[in-house]
């Protein structure tokens, strides 16, 4: 190892002890990393500067300057050149691996919900430079591979139940701010454990962005399907019948009572709410069309729209019945995606605007990876496993709802 001779003469001494303390150490770690950038030149070449010796490996070929940021502030280094093997440093390989846990750490605050102008703030408080909205966003881009590994990975398993969502982010395209929908799947595996299966980024919700969607989850193994749940949504319907055809669908009973208590004067709704929720728990589906009737025939005076929808959807949203008991308040509402739609919008909530498709699905992408690995730290997540291993029991039950729902949509 060379030998290092760092010196400090008057001036510098007396600039230390006086009031511009943090330009002085400036100038002097300046000065300490230029003496090691020659000790190594030195080092490498087995020769000091215009040594004639039979160990030299190499020679000089001038220098360049490189700007090096430290916590006080940006220095200027004078990086020696060697003629034919390339100069290497400890100091920038170093710098390297600090570069890149800052860059990791930069990507898990955006990740964790903190807004790009408080990271910028933060670097450049830790670091005596700035670092730009679009900086920041840019070092995200380090997240990209394991995302697009995690969305793109094989369904090896069956997945018995489905939930499907979308929810939409403001994302900037062509210089204007425009809406997008982000689709979204979970799904229950054959050990009751819950996971996020899939999303993608579309310009909005239609029959064939709903296509694509599902049809992506198919042609990554998609199978075992019993029930897929979701709101009412036209697109869903018509991607599910062309796709999964035998499989019947679970109106989300959370979703439909809005429908009906929407066109509910507001005086009703709270009794409504009250004797929906009766007829979702009824202990069959004998019962539980007793008291839709019985519904119908008190508030169609009143709430005439109201109970058209509920005939309407009644059937559709009741599914779930055909199952055990336990396992029906498992398939009969998606609130669990809405609540993890919610948790998308929290994170979201500080970047505002998102600066391209890119970088939706560059964040909020991790952020479901952040999601399903909390899923799997939660053995069974509370799901009746007994129930769920008999589901075979109901299949031509389910086979049968799902024919009949084929017809419907048909006609």
């Amino acid at each position: 190892m060379a030998q290092l001779n760092i010196t400090l003469n008057q001036d510098e001494i007396l600039q230390l002890l006086s009031s511009s303390r943090d330009d002085a150490f400036k100038q002097l770690l300046q000065d300490s990393l230029n003496t090691i950038l020659q000790a190594e030149s030195t080092e490498q070449l087995k020769a000091e500067k215009y040594e004639r010796s039979e160990e030299r490996t190499d020679s000089r070929n001038g220098t360049r300057e490189r700007q090096l940021t430290t916590r006080l502030g940006q220095i200027e280094l004078t990086v020696p050149r060697h003629r034919d093997v390339p100069f290497r440093s400890l100091i920038f390989d170093n710098y390297k691996r600090s570069e890149a846990a800052l860059v990791s750490t930069m990507a898990e605050m955006v990740i964790a919900g903190v807004s790009t102008r408080k990271v910028s703030k933060v670097v450049e408080t830790l670091c005596g430079t700035s670092y730009s909205k679009s900086m920041v966003s840019e070092v995200c881009k380090e997240l990209d591979g394991a995302v697009n590994q995690f969305r793109n990975r094989p369904l090896t398993d069956p997945y018995p139940f489905i939930l499907i969502d979308a929810t939409y982010f403001k994302v900037r395209n062509d210089h204007r701010t425009v809406s997008k929908a982000l689709m979204v799947a979970c799904a229950t595996n054959a050990d009751g454990k819950r996971e996020v299966i899939g999303f993608d980024l579309f310009d909005n919700e239609t029959n064939n962005t709903w296509f694509m969607f599902i049809e992506s989850l198919r042609k990554r193994g998609l199978h075992g399907v019993k029930v897929i749940t979701s709101d009412a949504h036209p697109g869903i319907l018509y991607a599910i019948k062309k796709i999964f055809p035998e499989v019947p669908w679970q109106r989300c009973q959370t979703h439909f009572s809005r429908n009906i208590l929407d066109k509910t004067p507001s005086k009703y709704q709270k009794g409504l709410h009250t004797e929906l929720n009766e007829m979702y728990n009824a202990k069959d589906i004998t019962l539980a069309r007793k008291i839709r009737d019985r519904i119908i025939s008190d508030y169609e005076d009143i709430a005439p729209e109201a109970m058209e929808c509920l005939d309407a959807g009644f059937e559709s949203a009741m599914t779930a019945m055909v199952l055990p008991n336990p396992l029906r308040r498992f398939v009969r509402t998606s609130n669990h995606i809405e609540r993890l739609n919610r948790e998308l919008k929290r994170r979201s909530d500080v970047i505002t605007v998102f600066p391209n498709d890119d970088s939706v699905i560059r964040i909020m992408g991790s952020v479901l990876m952040d999601i399903h690995e909390k899923f799997g730290s939660v053995n069974g997540m509370g799901f009746p496993i007994k129930q769920l291993k008999s589901i075979g029991n109901y299949e031509l039950q389910l086979k049968e709802i799902a024919e009949e729902q084929l017809k419907l949509l048909a006609a």
